[in-house]
C-alpha cells in the first residue's frame, strides 16, 4: 500500500539500559608458553631481543590489518598466501604474538591476498624476526621453532616496509600512463603522504627532509596538510618525469626509498557527470514562502546559484574562492546535485524542500578539484568551517569521489576523515559509490544487432555475467568505503514519461524487465567486507552504447537524456538561461538519498516539533541513517537472476550466493516515500538512545491484534545504525559494535529470517545492522502483546572506549491489506506523546 503522509512514523521509548549478559565464558585453549631460558636457547644469541619481547607474554606483539598510524621503520609486512583463519590459528600457537581483528583482514575474492602489519619495539627485534624468516626459507629452523614454521608456511613474503608498500601497483600504472611520451624535465603533480608523527618537532623534521629530497631532484612542494585526528600528513608536489620514473620502478635510492614517506600517489581526480538534452525550464517555480535555516550541506562543484529553480534555495559559501574561475556554462555537477536535493527528479513534480541548502564548492573550473590543494585538506576545512558557521547542519552530501582511488581493502585518508568527523561532529555523510564508465566486453553477442535483438532476460543475464568477469576493476571510489557514512549506488529507475522513453531507443537497455543496479554503479563490498553500497536510489535507466562491433561487442554507458534521465536544473547554453537538463548515475542517486534524509527530518519535525529538535545532533543523524536504509529490499527478480547466474551452486552455498548479490545491491533499493511515512497496513516505529560499553537496552514494539489468526504474508523488520569512534593506529578501526538480539517472540509472530537480504554475518560488519523476518502462517497475538528488541553493545575491540555510542533504531510491522494495523498501534503509543525516545 502506498505511503500516506498523514500517518507519521511512530516513536518508541527504550527501557532503562542494563548490563550486557556475559554468561559463562567458554574456555579457550592457550598454547603452553615457552619458559624464557628455553626460548633464549632455542633462538640462540642471534634472537635474544625477539625472545625477550615474546617472553613478556600477554600478546606483546600485535599483527594489524592497517599500517596507518604505525611507524614504518619498525614495521614488518606479512603477505598472506593462505586463508586468514588458518593464519590466525598459526599465530595463536606463538605465545606473545596476537592477530588483532581477524575480520578486518579477510580479503575480498576479487582483491589481492591480504597483508598484516607487525609493529616491533625496536630495530633489533625486527632484524631478529627477519633472520628467522630467512632461516626458515633455508630449512634451518631448530627444535622449539616449529610454531614459527606453521606461520611462515602461510606467507608469500615477510619483509620490512619499503618501496613496494609506498607505491602501490595501481598507482604506478596511473603514473606510467601520465608520463608516457613526456620529457624527463616535465613536472607531474603527485600526492606524497608522510609517515605520521604525533610529535610536532619530529613531523616538521621529517617534512623538511622530504621537501629537500624533492628540491634536490628539481621538484617543488605546492601545498601541505597535517590532520592529527586521522594521522594524516601529506604534501602536494611537482616532481620531474625522470624522478617519477624512479618512483614507478620503486627505486630504493629514490624518493620511494625515503623512510619518512608512507605513500606516493597520483593527484586526486574528481568524478564527473554529464547533463544532456538541455531545454527551457518549465513551470512557475519562483519561491515565495520563507525558507528555514539549512540542515543539509552540499559539498560539490560551483552551482548556477542564480538559476530560477535554485536562487531562493541556495545558501552559498564560496570558502575557497572557486566561483570566480568557474565558467557559468560548465557548472554542471553542482547545479544538478543542488536541483536534485531541492526539487528531486523534476519529472516527478515533487514539492521543494522547506529549508535552504548550504552549498560549499570544493570543485572549481571544469568541475575539477583545485589543482593547488590536497582534496583531504579541502574537505576537512569545508566540514569544520560549516559546523562553525552553520551549527544546525546534520546531513552532508558528497556526490563525488577520487576516480584514481578505487577501494581495495585499505581505507583511504578521505574515508577515515569522514568517519572521524561523523562521530566527532554528529554529521551524516551521504556518499556516492562512484561511476565506472570504462568500456567492457559482453561475450554473449558478436554484434550490436544480436545484442539489441536478444530478449530482456537474456540481456540481463549477459550483463550480470559480463560485470562479474570484470568485478575487480569496478570497485567503489574513495571515500565510498566510509564506515560511518551511507554509500549510495544507482538503481535503473526514473520517472521519464512513456511518450519520451522512445527517445532513448538509439541505445540498448541492458535490464528492460528488471529493477537493478545500473551497469556503471560501482560494486562492493566495503571495508572488512561490510555491505557496500549500503543502498540503491534512482539513478535513471542507464542504456548501453556499443563501441566495438566485431568478434564480441564492447559497450559503455550512454549519456543521460530525456528518454533516460533525471530531470534537473542545468547551466546556460548558447545564451539561453534557466534551462532544464538530464543526468544519471550514483552522484544523482546520492543527492536523492540526501533529499530523502531531509524529508525524514521534515516529517519528524512536523509530527513531534521541539521534542524532536531537542535531540542531540548525533542522535538525529544516526536516526536518519537508520530510517534511510530501513526500507531497502532486494528486488526478487534481479536477486534470483544474480543467484542463478553467478552462483556458486550446490548445497550450503547460500551465504556465498548472498555475498554476490549484495556486491551489486547492498541492502537493496529504497523507495523514498516508504522512509518518510507509514500506511494503513504498515507501521514504522523509531527510537534513539545511547549505550555505554557492555550495556544493552530493550525497545518494546507493540503488535496489533489486527494481524492475529490471519494466515497472510506479513513481516517484521528492524534496522539499527550508529557511528563508531575511530582512531588510526588503534588495534581495531571499527572499535564499537552494536547488534540486535533476535527475540524469541518471533515464533509467536510466525516469521523467520527473510531470504532476500544479506547474510547475518555480512550485515554485522559495518555500522548498520538490518534484519527482516517474514512468514505467511497465522500469528498468535494476545492483548497488549509486544516484541522486545534488544540493542546490545558488544565488547569493544582493542582498548575499551569509555564513551556513549548513540544509536537510531527503525522497526516496521506490515501485513498487506490489513488496514487496521497503523491506527491500532498508534493508539497504543499515543499516550507517550511529549517524550521523544532518547531525549
Amino acid at each position: 500500500m502506498p505511503s500516506d503522509p498523514t500517518k507519521p512514523l511512530l516513536r518508541l521509548t527504550p527501557r532503562t539500559d542494563q548490563p550486557r549478559p556475559t554468561g559463562r565464558p567458554r574456555p579457550v585453549p592457550q598454547p603452553d608458553p615457552f619458559p624464557r631460558p628455553r626460548q633464549t636457547a632455542a633462538f640462540g644469541p642471534k634472537f635474544t631481543r625477539l625472545a625477550e619481547v615474546l617472553g613478556r607474554g600477554g600478546d606483546a606483539l600485535a599483527l594489524r590489518a592497517d599500517a596507518t598510524g604505525l611507524a614504518p621503520e619498525r614495521l614488518l609486512v606479512f603477505e598472506l598466501r593462505g586463508s586468514v583463519s588458518a593464519f590466525a590459528g598459526a599465530i595463536a600457537q606463538i605465545n606473545g604474538l596476537e592477530l588483532v581483528d581477524e575480520e578486518e583482514m579477510e580479503p575480498d575474492a576479487e582483491d589481492d591476498h591480504p597483508a598484516a602489519y607487525l609493529l616491533v619495539p625496536d630495530i633489533a627485534a625486527l632484524r631478529d624476526l627477519e633472520s628467522l624468516w630467512r632461516r626458515w626459507q633455508r630449512g634451518q629452523l631448530v627444535r622449539g621453532e616449529t610454531p614459527w614454521a606453521n606461520v611462515f608456511g602461510l606467507l608469500r613474503d615477510l619483509r620490512p616496509w619499503g618501496p613496494a608498500d609506498r607505491v602501490q601497483s595501481g598507482d604506478a600504472g596511473i603514473l606510467a600512463a601520465e608520463i608516457d611520451g613526456r620529457a624527463d624535465d616535465e613536472l607531474v603533480r603527485l600526492e606524497v603522504e608522510l609517515v605520521f608523527r604525533a610529535n610536532e618537532a619530529m613531523a616538521a623534521e621529517a617534512e623538511a627532509d622530504v621537501r629537500a629530497a624533492i628540491r634536490e631532484r628539481g621538484g617543488q612542494v605546492r601545498s601541505d596538510a597535517r590532520i592529527v585526528d586521522i594521522a594524516y600528513h601529506a604534501l602536494l608536489a611537482d616532481i620531474p618525469v625522470a624522478t617519477v620514473r624512479e618512483i614507478i620502478e620503486r627505486n630504493l635510492g629514490g624518493i620511494a626509498g625515503l623512510e619518512s614517506i608512507m605513500h606516493i600517489r597520483p593527484q586526486s581526480a574528481a568524478t564527473t557527470v554529464d547533463i544532456g538534452d538541455r531545454l527551457e525550464a518549465d513551470g512557475d517555480l519562483a519561491e515565495s514562502r520563507p525558507l528555514g535555516e539549512p540542515i543539509l550541506a552540499l559539498l560539490d562543484g560551483v552551482p548556477v546559484a542564480a538559476h530560477r529553480l535554485l536562487a531562493a534555495h541556495i545558501d552559498l559559501n564560496d570558502l575557497f574562492d572557486l566561483e570566480r574561475d568557474a565558467l557559468v556554462a560548465s557548472r554542471a555537477h553542482g547545479t544538478a546535485m543542488a536541483s536534485l536535493i531541492v526539487h528531486g527528479d523534476r519529472n516527478r513534480a515533487e514539492a521543494a524542500l522547506p529549508r535552504q541548502i548550504h552549498v560549499v564548492p570544493v570543485m572549481g573550473s571544469g568541475d575539477a578539484f583545485p589543482t593547488d590543494r590536497l582534496v583531504i585538506d579541502l574537505i576537512f576545512l569545508a566540514v569544520t568551517r560549516l559546523r562553525e558557521q552553520r551549527p544546525n547542519i546534520l546531513i552532508v552530501n558528497l556526490s563525488l569521489g577520487n576516480s584514481r582511488r578505487p577501494f581495495h581493502g585499505q581505507l583511504s585518508p578521505w574515508a577515515r576523515l569522514l568517519d572521524r568527523l561523523a562521530y566527532r561532529l554528529g554529521l551524516l555523510f551521504i556518499v556516492s559509490a562512484g561511476n565506472q564508465t570504462e568500456t567492457f566486453g559482453i561475450s554473449a553477442y558478436p554484434t550490436s544487432i544480436a545484442y539489441e535483438g536478444a530478449s530482456g532476460a537474456h540481456r540481463a543475464t549477459s550483463m550480470i555475467t559480463a560485470l562479474t568477469a570484470v568485478m575487480a576493476d569496478r570497485r567503489l571510489f574513495s571515500p565510498a568505503e566510509t564506515v560511518n557514512g551511507v554509500t549510495v549506488g544507482s538503481c535503473n529507475t526514473d520517472a521519464v514519461p512513456l511518450a519520451e522513453r522512445a527517445l532513448a531507443r538509439a541505445f540498448i537497455d541492458p535490464y528492460p524487465d528488471h529493477a537493478a543496479a545500473n551497469p556503471s554503479s560501482a560494486l562492493g563490498p566495503g571495508f572488512a567486507r561490510s555491505v557496500k553500497p549500503d543502498i540503491l536510489m534512482p539513478g535513471a535507466r542507464e542504456h548501453m552504447q556499443v563501441v566495438r562491433n566485431h568478434a564480441n561487442i564492447e559497450v559503455r554507458p550512454s549519456r543521460a537524456s530525456r528518454g533516460a534521465g533525471l530531470k534537473v536544473a542545468a547551466p546556460p547554453r548558447d545564451g539561453r538561461e534557466n534551462l532544464d537538463g538530464y543526468t544519471n548515475g550514483t552522484s544523482a542517486a546520492a543527492a536523492l538519498a540526501s533529499r530523502t534524509c531531509h524529508r525524514i527530518h521534515d516529517a519528524l519535525e512536523t509530527a513531534y516539533g521541539e521534542d524532536f529538535l531537542r535531540l542531540p545532533h548525533i542522535s538525529r543523524a544516526v536516526l536518519m541513517k537508520a530510517l534511510l536504509v530501513h526500507p531497502a529490499r532486494w528486488p526478487e527478480d534481479i536477486a534470483a537472476l544474480i543467484r542463478s547466474t553467478v552462483g556458486p551452486h550446490g548445497r550450503g552455498q547460500a551465504p556465498r550466493q548472498k555475498d554476490n548479490i549484495r556486491r551489486f545491491l547492498g541492502f537493496g533499493c529504497v523507495d523514498g516515500d516508504d522512509a518518510v511515512a507509514c500506511a494503513a497496513d504498515r507501521a514504522t516505529f523509531f527510537a534513539t538512545g545511547t549505550l555505554m560499553r557492555d550495556r544493552t537496552v530493550t525497545v518494546d514494539v507493540p503488535i496489533p491484534l489486527a494481524i492475529g489468526g490471519k494466515a497472510r504474508p506479513h513481516m517484521l523488520s528492524a534496522t539499527l545504525a550508529w557511528f563508531t569512534p575511530v582512531a588510526p593506529g588503534r588495534k581495531s578501526y571499527r572499535n564499537c559494535r552494536l547488534k540486535l538480539i533476535e527475540p524469541s517472540e518471533l515464533a509467536a509472530l510466525a516469521v523467520s529470517s527473510h531470504r532476500l537480504q544479506p547474510d547475518h554475518n555480512q550485515t554485522n560488519r559495518g555500522t548498520i545492522y538490518s534484519r527482516c523476518w517474514s512468514g505467511d502462517a497465522a500469528p498468535a497475538v494476545g492483548a497488549n502483546m509486544t516484541v522486545p528488541l534488544i540493542v546490545q553493545r558488544d565488547p569493544d575491540q582493542g582498548t575499551p572506549i569509555d564513551e556513549p555510542v548513540a544509536f537510531g533504531l527503525a522497526v516496521t510491522l506490515a501485513m498487506a491489506g490489513e488496514v487496521a494495523i497503523y491506527d491500532e498501534v498508534q493508539a497504543r503509543v499515543r499516550p507517550r506523546a511529549g517524550v521523544v525516545a532518547g531525549a
